[in-house]
């Protein structure tokens, strides 16, 4: 709402402003901005749009004289944007006026354009690669119009505008910002290169975060609202296999232009997905970094965590091998408070990176757990991996599987692959709430993997050192607990026992902090995790930063991976002796997301598609091997899956625009800014709004796609129109033969649908029309139902005269009933009274319903 404070009484005084403010662009606007220019004042135009020119230039002939509209604003349109003492703001909204006649002072809110209207020419270079469509509202949504654009080919200022709405919901949901939009609109296109590019800019494990993502995008996702999510880590896969198979990675990966210039360095501790972010951000921002592993391989859990089923080997090495192109250093069998004290480190380096990750498994706590062949799901994958598990350990073994989350299934699912006889997973709580994703669930069962739920062990029991069997507890849930979960209850007299030869414990994992007790400033827990300041991941130790598992606990790849990058941010901005604490870049790409059903859905036309799941291996092949068990998509499915994107912040950020862009206009980081103006005086010219067709629902407005408005057909007729002048149903494309216009819809109102007032221009206006439709289509046959031909003003009652008498159109007093769609033809069955007083039934190829005037919102306030 705008705010006003001022007194109309007012006698101007001396200090009066000489400047005026003309808040409408429209073509009332423009005359009184020239004349007042004239007469030496200097005038602030104010408008909404992106361009000046109103509801006038979108019209195709005025009336009577059926002159081109166009030809006749054009020349204002080069006055103005020549004059200058007239100043165009265009993307601007007026907030406040404040002040008496004379001197007012104005605060208007002016919206970025994200184009330099001083340096775009206009080549129109950008639209060619712009991937985003969306309604053409200049057009009225007839056809579309890329997300860069010019409002209509006259427009002043000439420059190009981008729309934007708010960040996308994937990209605030993602833990590392990903542009996901960006990167799924390239693939739409076939951009396969550009849309890897776009991967690779924030994220430096993209083909393994297209593997074991948890993909919260993917539940952010807007097109959960009309049908299913775009499978966007599938796309993510897709494109980096194809990068891979078409070995372009290596020149597609981004290089630091000066390496280990800073002249600084900073030593990580562990090489996961934390540890190697960092390592490679810091290397892209000059610094000498070195990663001390204690491992034989690089990639921590990455490596030795994650069965090799859903992690090829091959994938991994190639993403840490793009990294240490960049000068990183891994140091591998080197175990940081064993081989090298942390304190060493601390003074060698100029800061250090704890990101060594939660490797060692949790216990139950109950009898028999040190037994032989009870042993912990993170140490019996480790093992697995790197080919030390004694494989006749699970051969023809029963094993069992305890716990509920991905873990447990990995576990169960190598097991089996080892060539276990039996697996069965025991899960305290019902499958509803089992922490293990819904696919990864799905695929365990179809690998025949049993599940025993609401079963809690309660001792292992052996024989000469060994486990043989385990006696467990049937449970029910209750409350629930601080998770959100029902909590398990045991059932009293409900113990029993089952043979388990092999016993796999997957309840949680915790970091091995031993190393960490040489800096006693750490802040540590009961359980070994270190305390940082959330923003920075800085310990309050100087030199030292911590993320990852080992401060967050077991979380996922992309939740290490953002904790990776904030601490190579925070600690270049460190070296720099900066303030850690400001925002980082990506921080400013997100947003507090509302529940998914109060967004409010974009305007695009959704692609009728179902979304595609990806191809998987037969269960049957599957436990034979550890061959990769997703395939992936073929080009055609990812492109088919992309093009299901809503485009929901319609600019996707893909920056094809800044490539092609030799003027270097484009600027997307334009943010909005406030103007504050005095003027002596404010004219208010805000044109009209038409009104809601849909109000009037016996018309079928909205329904029927043959039934359009006034509005609407004039861009139909014009020349630079969506159909270049051609006229044609919109059902079908048809060139109609019969046109109906129905007069008053809107006006004359006494249903309190509409409004009581005439708009004093409908009569004209479709008089106009029907004429200029038998010029279009000279066999066309024009109808016009009015209530009475309002043909006020100089020239119109011949006009009027000669619509009839030279254009054959059709005049006939009446209140239309109802229209009727006939769903065979799609023309349109009209039920009006005629001048006896009988019922007629007349059949329409369209109708255009000429819509009345209204104030634009907003404009009372």
């Amino acid at each position: 709402m705008v705010q006003k404070t001022y007194d109309s009484g007012q006698t101007p005084g001396e200090k009066m402003i000489g400047s005026v403010m003309v808040i409408g662009g429209g073509i009332a606007g423009m005359q009184a901005a020239m004349d007042l220019s004239e007469q030496g004042y200097f005038v602030y135009l104010v408008e909404r749009e992106s361009a000046i020119g109103g509801m006038m230039a979108g019209l195709d002939k005025t009336f009577p004289t059926n002159d081109c509209s166009m030809c006749i604003m054009s020349p204002r349109l080069i006055d103005l944007a020549r004059n200058e003492n007239v100043q165009i703001i265009t993307n601007a909204d007026l907030l406040s006026v404040e002040g008496e006649l004379g001197r007012f002072s104005v605060k208007l809110l002016q919206r970025p354009r994200f184009v330099d209207l001083e340096r775009c020419n206009a080549c129109g270079k950008c639209l060619e690669v712009c991937p985003v469509e969306v309604p053409d509202e200049f057009n009225l949504g007839i056809n579309r119009r890329r997300a860069i654009y010019k409002r209509y080919p006259q427009a002043v200022p000439a420059a190009f505008a981008i729309s934007k709405e708010d960040v996308p919901r994937c990209r605030s949901a993602c833990p590392i910002h990903t542009n996901v939009q960006g990167y799924i609109a390239m693939i739409a296109q076939g951009k396969f290169e550009e849309a890897y590019r776009i991967n690779k800019e924030v994220n430096p494990f993209p083909s393994i975060c297209g593997r074991v993502c948890h993909h919260p995008c993917e539940e952010a996702c807007l097109r959960n609202r009309i049908d299913e999510a775009v499978p966007i880590q599938f796309l993510k896969r897709f494109v980096t296999d194809w990068v891979f198979k078409n070995g372009l990675a290596d020149q597609l990966e981004p290089m630091p232009e000066r390496p280990n210039s800073s002249g600084r360095s900073v030593a990580i501790v562990g090489s996961g997905p934390a540890g190697l972010s960092a390592a490679n951000d810091l290397a892209m921002l000059g610094h000498s970094v070195t990663v001390f592993e204690a491992l034989p391989v690089a990639g921590g859990m990455l490596a030795v965590g994650i069965p090799e089923y859903r992690l090829p080997k091959e994938i991994l090495n190639k993403e840490i091998e793009l990294i240490i192109r960049k000068g990183v250093e891994i140091k591998l069998n080197t175990r940081v408070g064993q081989d090298i004290p942390l304190r060493r480190l601390m003074e060698e380096y100029d800061a250090v990176f704890i990101a060594a990750g939660a490797h060692h498994g949790r216990k139950l706590g109950v009898e028999g757990e040190n037994l032989r062949n009870v042993i912990e799901a993170v140490d019996f994958l480790k093992q697995v991996n790197l080919n030390r598990f004694p494989r006749t350990l699970i051969r023809n073994a029963k094993v069992a599987v305890i716990g509920g989350g991905n873990v447990a299934m990995d576990a169960a699912r190598t097991s089996i692959r080892l060539g276990a006889k039996e697996v069965t997973v025991y899960y305290r709580r019902s499958r509803r709430e089992m922490p293990a994703d819904e696919w990864e669930l799905r695929e365990t069962e179809e690998e025949g993997i049993r599940f025993e739920f609401l079963t809690a062990p309660l001792k292992f029991i052996g024989r000469y050192g060994k486990v043989r069997e385990m006696e467990c507890i049937r449970m029910e849930l209750g409350g629930p607990d601080e998770s959100g979960r029902r909590r398990p209850v045991p059932i009293p007299g409900s113990e029993y026992r089952v043979e388990a030869d092999v016993v796999i414990l997957a309840i949680g994992q915790r970091p091995d902090g031993e190393f960490m007790l040489e800096i006693p400033d750490i802040r540590l827990s009961r359980n070994g995790f270190i305390g940082v300041d959330p923003k920075t991941l800085w310990t309050g130790v100087p030199k030292l930063f911590a993320g990852g598992d080992i401060v967050t606990g077991p979380a996922t790849v992309t939740d290490a991976i953002a904790q990776g990058k904030r601490a190579a941010r925070a600690i270049h901005r460190y070296l720099n002796g900066e303030e850690m604490g400001e925002p980082f870049q990506w921080e400013l790409k997100t947003r507090d997301l509302p529940p998914i059903e109060e967004e409010v859905l974009p305007p695009t036309e959704p692609y009728e598609s179902p979304r595609a799941d990806i191809p998987r291996l037969s269960p049957a092949d599957r436990i034979r091997s550890f061959d990769e068990v997703q395939i992936g998509f073929d080009e055609r499915t990812a492109i088919e899956q992309a093009k299901r994107c809503l485009n929901c912040g319609i600019c996707s950020e893909c920056m094809q625009c800044v490539q092609v862009c030799q003027a270097e206009a484009i600027e997307h980081d334009q943010t909005p800014r406030t103007l504050d103006l005095e003027v002596g005086a404010i004219i208010l010219a805000p044109g009209y709004s038409t009104f809601d067709a849909k109000l009037r629902g016996e018309y079928g407005y909205g329904r029927y796609p043959n039934v359009i408005t006034s509005a609407e057909f004039e861009r139909y007729l014009s020349a630079s129109g969506p159909t270049n002048g051609h006229v044609i149903r919109p059902g079908d494309g048809r060139e109609p033969k019969k046109i109906a216009f129905i007069q008053c819809v809107g006006s004359r109102d006494v249903t309190g649908r509409g409004n009581p007032y005439c708009s004093s221009v409908c009569c004209m206006y479709a008089t106009k029309q029907a004429i200029i439709a038998r010029e279009h289509l000279p066999s066309l046959e024009p109808t016009i139902f009015f209530i009475d031909m309002r043909a006020h003003g100089k020239g119109y009652e011949r006009y009027y005269r000669r619509a009839q008498e030279e254009f054959g159109v059709r005049f006939i007093r009446g209140m239309i009933s109802s229209v009727k769609e006939l769903k065979r033809t799609g023309n349109l069955l009209i039920r009006y009274v005629g001048d006896s007083g009988e019922v007629i039934e007349e059949e329409f190829d369209m109708v255009v319903l000429s819509v009345g005037l209204e104030p634009p919102k907003g404009i009372s306030d």
